[in-house]
């Protein structure tokens, strides 16, 4: 049994499986490392979005349009960005 506790980013919803998927390392942190810029602070919602965007044509072969209004979707679901 694990004594870390997997949440999820509240930026793009990826479970943060070791203190290391944080933003920084920094478990204290509630985003990932995907999510963050490289001094631990969150990335803006548009970097985020084009990031997902490219995550989703590139793992599941899907347009741009499409991957696009997918991640946008996605996105919205998000805690950090439910209130765009």
């Amino acid at each position: 049994m694990s004594e870390y506790d997997d949440p999820t980013c509240i930026s793009c919803g990826m479970p943060m499986r070791a203190p290391e998927e944080h933003a920084a390392a920094d478990p204290s942190k509630d985003y990932c490392h995907h999510c963050a810029h490289e001094d631990g602070r969150m990335k803006s919602y548009e970097e985020v979005l084009t990031g997902f965007t490219g995550f989703l044509q590139h793992t599941q072969g899907l347009r741009d349009d499409v991957a696009r209004q997918t991640a946008t979707h996605m996105l919205a679901k998000q805690p950090a960005w439910s209130n765009r």
